[in-house]
C-alpha cells in the first residue's frame, strides 16, 4: 500500500495538478493542512483525500505528522508544488514491489516561470521522497528540515518537477516569506549579520550560479533566478540584522 503525504496551506493553485498525478497510483492522500483560507481543502475532497488541519511549527515537525497519519507500507510524502512525471509513477510501482530497499531518493528538476531550468544548480539534485514507514522520521528544523535514517539510501532514475515559482508574484511571496523564515532560523542558532553576509556573500552567490554553474544558459530566467538568489542571502541577512538589533534593544530597556 502506497500513501502519498502532502502538507499544505493555500495551495489552491498547485494542489490540483500535484493530486491528478499521483491518483492512479496511491492507495490513499493524506494531506495535512495549516488552516488554509483559500480552496485547498475542497480540492483536496475532490480527490478523496483524507485531511486533518493543524497549526504550523516548522516543516519538519509538520511533516513527520502526516508520516504518523499515513497508514500505507511505503510513503511518498511530496510537497504540493511538486508533480510525478509518468514515469517516475511506474518506477515506483516496480520499486515498491521489489523491496529491495526502504529509503529512496528522487531526481529532481525544476520549473521557475513556466520554463524548464537547466543550470544554475537548480535542476539534478536529488532528495528522499519515498520511504518505508518506521524507516525514518524529519529532523525538527522549521526550515531546510532533513530526513533522518540509518537505512541505505537508494535512488530512483526518473523525476519529480518541482514547481518552484509559477510566475514572478509567486516568487515575490515566496522571497518574503522565505527570507523572514530563513532570518529567523539564523537568529535562533545565533549567527551574525555582517557585511561579508550582506554584500559580498550574494555577489559571490550570483558569479557561483550565473557563470560556474551556467545559469548564462538558460537566458532570461537564468539571469533573473542568478539575481533573485543573491537578493535573497543579501535580504535574509539584512533582516536577521534587524532581528539582532530589536532583540538587543529589548534586553538592554
Amino acid at each position: 500500500m502506497i500513501s502519498v503525504g502532502i502538507i499544505t496551506y493555500n495551495e489552491e493553485f498547485r494542489l490540483g495538478r500535484t493530486l491528478e498525478a499521483v491518483k492512479e497510483f496511491a492507495d490513499e492522500i493524506v494531506i495535512v493542512d495549516s488552516f488554509s483560507t483559500d480552496n485547498t481543502i475542497e480540492i483536496a475532497r475532490e480527490y478523496g483525500a483524507r485531511i486533518f488541519q493543524r497549526e504550523w511549527i516548522g516543516y519538519g515537525d509538520q511533516k513527520n505528522y502526516v508520516i504518523e497519519k499515513c497508514q500505507g507500507d511505503w510513503i511518498l510524502l511530496i510537497d504540493a508544488d511538486e508533480v510525478i512525471i509518468k514515469e517516475l509513477k511506474e518506477e515506483i510501482k516496480n520499486i515498491t514491489y521489489k523491496n529491495e530497499k526502504t529509503v529512496y531518493e528522487i531526481p529532481f528538476n525544476s520549473v521557475c516561470f513556466g520554463k524548464r531550468i537547466r543550470f544554475g544548480g537548480w535542476s539534478g539534485s536529488s532528495r528522499i521522497r519515498l520511504f518505508k514507514k518506521n524507516s525514518g522520521k524529519y529532523s525538527l528544523d522549521k526550515v531546510h528540515e532533513k530526513f533522518i535514517t540509518t537505512e541505505r539510501i537508494g535512488k530512483l532514475k526518473k523525476r519529480i518537477d518541482h514547481y518552484t515559482y509559477e510566475d514572478y508574484e509567486d516568487y515575490l511571496n515566496k522571497f518574503n516569506r522565505y527570507t523572514g523564515e530563513g532570518a529567523q532560523v539564523a537568529f535562533e542558532k545565533g549567527k551574525k549579520a555582517g557585511l561579508f553576509n550582506i554584500l559580498l556573500n550574494p555577489i559571490f552567490k550570483f558569479i557561483r550560479m550565473y557563470i560556474f554553474r551556467l545559469g548564462v544558459l538558460d537566458g532570461v530566467e537564468g539571469l533573473v533566478l542568478a539575481v533573485s538568489s543573491a537578493m535573497y542571502t543579501s535580504v535574509k541577512y539584512v533582516k536577521l540584522r534587524n532581528l539582532t538589533m530589536d532583540y538587543n534593544e529589548f534586553k538592554n530597556r
